[in-house]
């Protein structure tokens, strides 16, 4: 936690990077923590915003691909195994989270580790549901890249207005003021991504 603590009190691209990285495994770092500040100093002229979403999103690349081929290659019984054990409950995981991802994935078939990456709890766990499953790699890391920077760009054009009305000692309380705006702004995408997919197979279906 002291290393948490002292990234997030540093954000730059590599402490952004780590951070997102280790949100998409287990380890919980909630990212509306990271990239809305983030972006709040960007507004400011200390950071790119285009780099912290870039930076961001790869960190969410490599993290959601560490649980893809963990689980992938070592299988169900040792996911669960950890998810019940207590270094797993450290990190704020269990059986109940991990069998709702999966049944995430079930319901929504590939997409869903587009529209995961938007959905609490589910975001940084849909990629082991992905593993298992033995999804393709290079269909999994595409959707993973989309839902994750369409995430961090809401995050961070969030943090980028909250510049311009806020001063910094009263940003974190305006990140949960501000947190059912996100959940609109969320379902939204959630809408619009669920609407193109089924057009595009109907379209797929014509032909």
């Amino acid at each position: 936690m002291n290393l948490l603590s002292t990234l997030l009190s540093n954000l730059n691209y590599p402490a952004i990077f780590v951070l997102m990285l280790l949100e998409s495994t287990v380890v919980p770092v909630p990212s509306e923590f990271v990239v809305t500040p983030a972006a709040y100093h960007a507004a400011g002229g200390s950071l790119n915003v285009w780099l912290i979403i870039l930076y961001a999103t790869l960190g969410a690349d490599v993290g959601a691909s560490i649980n893809y081929f963990v689980a992938k290659y070592v299988g169900r019984p040792v996911v669960y195994r950890f998810a019940n054990s207590h270094l797993g409950h450290l990190c704020l995981l269990n059986q109940e989270k991990v069998e709702r991802s999966e049944q995430y994935f079930d319901r929504h078939g590939v997409v869903a580790t587009l529209t995961g990456r938007f959905v609490p709890v589910i975001r940084h766990l849909i990629s082991i549901p992905a593993g298992l499953a033995r999804m393709h790699y290079g269909r999994f890391l595409l959707f993973t890249t989309i839902g994750a920077g369409g995430w961090h760009s809401v995050l961070a054009a969030l943090g980028w207005y909250l510049h311009a009305i806020v001063p910094e000692e009263q940003l974190n309380d305006k990140i949960h003021e501000y947190a059912d705006y996100i959940k609109l702004v969320i379902l939204a995408l959630l809408i619009a991504a669920v609407v193109f997919f089924f057009v595009k197979r109907q379209i797929n279906k014509t032909k």
